[in-house]
């Protein structure tokens, strides 16, 4: 699924709480999901950042190879920058993905103890 492609506030919103513990039956393991999946989505987005990133790099330092004394600010790095600045933060994805009902977690455990 591409969390990119999500429609989520950018800010925000009081939520009535009993829309969060349907899918466990218990608020606290809702907060464990959301914050995980938060994490996920948060470190997917560093990761893919990072690896445009580094391209924009090995490009100023071929130029800085080539004898270009002045390195320029490149409108798609500051393109690139915009477009990730204005992501809703994860844990709104994550909370938004909880409340369309596309958010899937597992228990271990529970599906141990049922055998």
């Amino acid at each position: 699924m591409d969390f990119k492609k999500i429609k989520s506030a950018h800010e925000a919103i009081t939520r009535d709480m009993n829309e969060f513990d349907k899918q466990t039956g218990n608020l606290y393991e809702t907060v464990v999901d959301l914050s995980k999946r938060a994490n996920q989505i948060s470190s997917t987005l560093r990761q893919e950042l990072v690896n445009k990133i580094s391209e924009f790099s090995a490009q100023q330092q071929a130029a800085v190879a080539d004898g270009v004394d002045e390195i320029y600010e490149n409108r798609e790095q500051i393109e690139l920058a915009r477009y990730y600045e204005q992501l809703p933060k994860a844990t709104l994805i994550a909370t938004q993905e909880l409340l369309n009902g596309t958010l899937c977690f597992k228990r271990p455990e529970k599906e141990e103890s049922d055998l």
